[in-house]
């Protein structure tokens, strides 16, 4: 396996950290930096400063939360939304999908768009492609007029089965193409059926696309001359270019790379079959990987449901930093709410009172007094335990000792269930897993969480701390494809099907050859969403020829839904994923980081430096493993041990054994 010819660096931007993994063609650094949400350019330049690259030729792939944030806090681009007549308040309507079905009177959803901002026009096509209202010149002139005097950042035009034909958005694009507006249309962003879907999509793109462009152009200038990518929420990298110009593309940039990082330690030590759990400082993502990564295009960010291709995890908003209170009924809660990176948790002594489970895990001795988290954040156990004891007065007396536990009782609980969603309401038995946890905090809870799914397996990586930035060392650049046809398999020839998707590779193949990759290198897969005829929801699978795909979805239908129909199967949409083969770098050689073990561990607990562990050395818990980046809390009956690469693999010995 070759070394890089340069640096790599992957670059996970966290709500509490933002992480650093270099891999310099030798060994492997890492390193962690208070995130600066204001503005995270901040915080990945002190950190490459940190590291000694900046300004260095380089390759860096980076993990943005940028187009997130901007959706979950409302403050995206002044964005215009242009329908055809009568589908103004397309957005608006949605679904009509009721989130509390027994609430006669719920609150009205967030309105996207508001509906001065909704323009109606002509150029409207029929199911079957014929034109059943033309595009005028005068149209054309007065939408010209209308989104002029709007004086929008960008525009999103959705109109309907442009997904067949385009020639009516491509006409309005050219038209307001003068104007200073970004303008999305969806039959570029997502050439696929169901117009509401495609027209959040292609709003949620044009809503982020301006900020993505400023902060990228930025960013890419000031880490000249290291050349930039972008994780994608499928898993593949992109270039600065192509990323600010599709930035629903990145509503889940880290956690995919983390899924990413999971996945290539895992297959290092011979693991497929996983179940993920990353917790960070405001979030926990939990995923199922069983080989591949699975892609969903049922995602959602916020309230919107965003359909193009995305790593299928569930996330919930329990984190080191989730913030604990007492309501007014004497009842313990934790989260959703976080203390984030400002103030953060009282134990970092940046300011913050309230308890986190970071504070319970203090107090509790998980996380021992003096320790320095990333190298360089020392443990105040003392604004630890004040901030517990409040919650514990409030709970009536309890003593400090017990509210810590209720907190982490509490998370373990949220996160439980998470794991539960995507492992038991699918059919799928945990058991036959292994819980890889990863994250700051993962660690702390993996023992306690793996035993309540009844898992004997465990595994923490060496990098837990931060293998969402590893994960982006090892993303490969690339893209992903996707166009409707809706027939009837029956009714397709091979060379049918196959002339689609080999139409949508070369699209993909041009582009990363644009950026420079060789040919050669360039992996192509086809797959089809496929459904019994009449059917709302389709399954993805690789295509290879009628029967075999035929074959497999009925399979698939019977382990995931418990049944078959005899009914004609229908081809949804064709998909195809075009990506660069790369040789992963060999993250074997560490290097070693400055770790102060804390003085006083906690009573009865073994504390041990995880860089220090001879490899196969077996620890018995409780004990508690320390790393300049994460802190791992082995519980009493769970043995440990490290590999030669420092990973900790974790078992529980069942009552058979």
């Amino acid at each position: 396996m070759s070394s890089p010819a340069v640096p790599i660096i992957g670059i996970d931007t966290g709500g509490t950290f933002t992480d650093f993994v270099l891999h310099d063609g030798v060994r492997v650094r890492t390193h962690k930096e208070l995130s600066t949400p204001d503005a995270p350019e901040r915080a990945i330049l002190a950190g490459l400063r940190a590291l000694g690259v900046l300004a260095q030729d380089a390759r860096i792939v980076h993990g943005s939360t940028v187009a997130t944030n901007a959706v979950l806090e409302g403050k995206g681009a002044h964005t215009v939304f242009i329908t055809n007549y009568g589908f103004g308040d397309l957005l608006t309507i949605g679904r009509q999908a009721r989130a509390a079905l027994y609430d006669l009177t719920p609150p009205p959803p967030p309105v996207p768009v508001p509906a001065d901002h909704c323009l109606e026009t002509g150029g409207r096509f029929g199911a079957h492609g014929e034109v059943v209202e033309d595009l005028s010149v005068g149209e054309m002139v007065a939408l010209r007029r209308a989104v002029a005097a709007l004086a929008p950042e960008a525009v999103a035009v959705c109109l309907l089965f442009a997904f067949q034909d385009d020639r009516f958005e491509r006409r309005i694009g050219e038209v307001l193409a003068s104007l200073p507006s970004l303008v999305c249309l969806s039959s570029e962003v997502l050439p696929e059926v169901r117009e509401y879907e495609r027209g959040m999509a292609t709003w949620l793109n044009a809503y982020v696309g301006p900020l993505m462009q400023r902060y990228l152009t930025a960013l890419a200038s000031q880490v000249a001359p290291a050349r930039l990518s972008v994780m994608q929420s499928s898993g593949l990298s992109a270039a600065p270019d192509f990323a600010a110009r599709h930035g629903v593309h990145l509503l889940l940039s880290g956690p995919a790379g983390g899924l990413l990082g999971a996945r290539h330690v895992a297959n290092l030590v011979g693991c497929e079959r996983l179940l993920t759990f990353d917790m960070g400082g405001t979030s926990t993502d939990v995923a199922l990987i069983d080989g591949e990564l699975s892609l969903s295009a049922e995602g959602k960010v916020g309230p919107y449901p965003v359909a193009v291709p995305m790593v299928d995890m569930h996330t919930i908003g329990a984190g080191g930093g989730s913030l604990a209170r007492v309501d007014a009924a004497g009842l313990l809660h934790v989260g959703p709410q976080s203390a984030g990176a400002a103030p953060g948790p009282a134990c970092y002594g940046l300011g913050g009172e309230a308890a986190t489970v970071t504070d319970a895990n203090v107090v509790l001795g998980r996380l021992p007094a003096g320790l320095e988290l990333g190298g360089r954040l020392r443990i105040d156990a003392d604004a630890a335990h004040a901030a517990v004891a409040r919650i514990a007065e409030a709970m009536g007396g309890l003593s400090v000792a017990a509210a810590a536990r209720g907190i982490v009782a509490i998370a373990n609980d949220h996160m439980q269930q998470a794991l539960r969603v995507i492992s038991v309401e699918r059919g799928v038995d945990p058991r036959d897993y292994t819980l890889v946890s990863f994250g700051g905090a993962g660690g702390l809870h993996v023992c306690a969480l793996a035993a309540a799914l009844a898992m004997t397996r465990a595994l923490v990586p060496a990098q837990a701390g931060v293998l969402s930035a590893l994960g982006m060392v090892v993303a490969r650049p690339g893209r992903h494809l996707s166009h409707t046809l809706r027939c009837l398999l029956a009714s397709l020839s091979e060379t049918d099907v196959l002339h689609g998707l080999e139409r949508l590779a070369r699209g993909g193949c041009d582009a990363l050859l644009a950026e420079g990759h060789e040919r050669a290198s360039l992996r192509v897969r086809y797959a089809v969403d496929i459904c019994y005829r009449g059917q709302s929801h389709a399954l993805t699978l690789p295509w290879s020829d009628h029967d075999t795909v035929a074959a497999a979805f009925r399979a698939e239908h019977l382990r995931r839904y418990g049944h078959t129909l005899e009914r004609a199967l229908e081809v949804v949409n064709l998909r195809v994923a075009v990506d660069v083969e790369l040789a992963a770098p060999d993250f074997s050689a560490v290097a070693d980081e400055p770790l102060r073990l804390p003085s006083t561990p906690a009573a009865g607990t073994l504390v041990y430096e995880q860089g220090r562990l001879a490899p196969g050395q077996p620890l018995a818990g409780p004990a508690i493993v320390l790393s300049a980046v994460a802190t791992t809390y082995i519980e009493s009956g769970w043995l440990a041990h490290a590999d030669a690469a420092g990973n900790l693999h974790l078992s529980r010995p069942t009552a058979a054994s």
